[in-house]
């Protein structure tokens, strides 16, 4: 299945699953907000979680992708055991000038894809499961770049995880990135953003401004509403 494998709708305006019963929730939001909170906030209530970002990075141990990146970025991006420095990477693609976007693209061009075939290929994996003890499955895509990438138009449901910019700049702070860094993602981030990121009736809303308890409220309150 690709991104834009053509779905069908409910009578309510749901989007179904090929058989009807698996449903995908996408995550939308901006970096910091909070959507692997919520995204292990579903997988508390037995959602599958396909996480791009774990995924990227087993990218990052493909031979073959390993030779593309040296060859665009140079040894100085691999450490002592022949390993992607990812910080090292990130440095090079992530900045205000036109050299650092020109290296964005080329990164995305050779990581972007090999994601999505681990993700088609997750799902496909759980729809073949469920073809075969009827069990509904509910795979949530934890997606970074969700609408630009193209997996909104895949997902039944998108869950727009919203957060203050305050508590969310703090939260990108306690992670050590500097404000320079912070800017560049955000602007790669909007490059591609889509508003609304799906069709009317196809989006929720999660605010992860304040505690677990409150954010996890919200979830609860999607999870209750999925057809059974």
């Amino acid at each position: 299945m690709s991104a834009a494998t053509a779905r069908g709708v409910l009578a309510d305006g749901r989007r179904s699953g090929d058989n009807g019963r698996m449903i995908v929730i996408g995550l939308h939001g901006r970096i910091g907000a909070g959507k692997s909170t919520v995204a292990r906030m579903f997988a508390d209530h037995g959602a599958i979680v396909i996480d791009a970002d774990r995924l990227a990075h087993a990218v990052l141990e493909e031979p073959e992708a390993r030779r593309e990146i040296v060859a665009r970025f140079g040894s100085g991006v691999l450490a002592a055991d022949g390993a992607i420095r990812r910080p090292a990477l990130a440095e090079r693609v992530f900045g205000p000038t036109p050299a650092h976007a020109a290296a964005l693209r080329d990164l995305e061009s050779i990581v972007h894809p090999r994601v999505r075939r681990r993700i088609e290929s997750q799902l496909a994996a759980l729809r073949q499961a469920e073809d075969n003890d009827g069990v509904r499955r509910v795979a949530v895509l934890d997606v970074p770049l969700l609408v630009p990438s193209g997996w909104a138009a895949a997902c039944d449901l998108v869950v727009v995880v919203e957060c203050d910019d305050k508590v969310r700049h703090g939260r990108l702070a306690d992670r050590g990135w500097a404000a320079d860094h912070v800017a560049a993602r955000e602007k790669a981030w909007e490059a591609g953003v889509v508003d609304p990121p799906a069709a009317p009736g196809n989006t929720r809303s999660v605010d992860a401004s304040g505690d677990s308890a409150y954010t996890r409220r919200q979830v609860e309150g999607i999870w209750t509403s999925l057809p059974v």
